[in-house]
């Protein structure tokens, strides 16, 4: 692509104001052209294949198919467009996204931080920068996201039957007595089908679980709060499970509060 070609751009979100926002915002930049609109995931979808866009911004929490699920359809694409999200989403997230993606764009939206994200576009598409440029990895942030791989559930046993469950249902994995029973808003449940927490940590792999103990295993969506303890551990609540504590050995506190997005 050369400097003076216009960077064809489609807009996708499902709030009408952001994308006038958005679209407003953009107008101040000489080489973007707007080539469409999408108020929806599957209609962002159907446009993209009718305009074949250089750039896409993205947002990540629509009803229905979300961001990501345009992000998979894209990745099937021969020349997948480069990718802009526009997102009001949580830290470990955007970790993944920094990683993994051009850009990432916090609402509400400001004037300064887009023409950061539209720099980074121009040295993508152009090439001419004086920074060592790579193409982000959309697979692996797919993948840390726990999509473009086979339906992930956690089987448990409950009233005679196997029940599946979403991994966002789960709040803790527990080791007790040789079994990994699986706690949750409506109960405690024992495991179906893996035996081990290691096999179970490993097939949660992208997923926003972290691993407190040899024992214990939460999901980090749910924590609710937590505080310093003696010898360099961490004792941390979890929504909906009550009043008891998880204590994270010292060893992982580190990892902890990286996962978390904490300095």
């Amino acid at each position: 692509m050369q400097a003076h070609d216009k960077i064809r751009t489609l807009l996708i979100d499902d709030e009408a104001p952001a994308l006038d926002e958005l679209g407003f915002l953009l107008s101040d930049f000489d080489d973007i052209e707007i080539v469409g609109t999408a108020g929806s995931a599957s209609r962002g979808i159907e446009l993209i294949a009718e305009t074949g866009p250089d750039l896409v911004f993205l947002d990540i929490q629509m009803p229905g198919k979300n961001g990501f699920h345009v992000l998979q359809e894209l990745m099937e694409l021969p020349e997948p467009p480069l990718v802009i999200f526009a997102t009001a989403y949580d830290q470990y997230a955007l970790r993944a996204f920094e990683e993994n993606a051009v850009d990432y764009i916090l609402k509400p939206l400001s004037a300064e931080r887009l023409a950061k994200s539209i720099a980074r576009v121009r040295c993508q598409l152009y090439a001419n920068c004086e920074e060592k440029v790579e193409m982000p990895d959309m697979n692996a942030l797919l993948k840390q996201m726990g999509l473009g791989q086979k339906v992930l559930r956690i089987s448990v046993e409950a009233n005679g039957r196997i029940l599946l469950l979403e991994p966002s249902d789960v709040i803790l994995c527990r080791m007790e007595e040789r079994k990994i029973m699986i706690h949750t808003a409506k109960g405690i449940f024992p495991c179906y089908g893996d035996k081990t927490l290691d096999g179970l940590e490993e097939r949660l792999a992208g997923q926003p679980f972290f691993r407190t103990s040899r024992g214990e295993m939460i999901n980090l969506t749910h924590v609710r709060d937590f505080a310093p303890w003696f010898n360099g551990k961490y004792v941390v609540s979890m929504k909906y499970i009550g009043e008891e504590e998880i204590i994270i050995s010292k060893s992982r506190v580190k990892s902890f509060r990286d996962r978390l997005g904490l300095a």
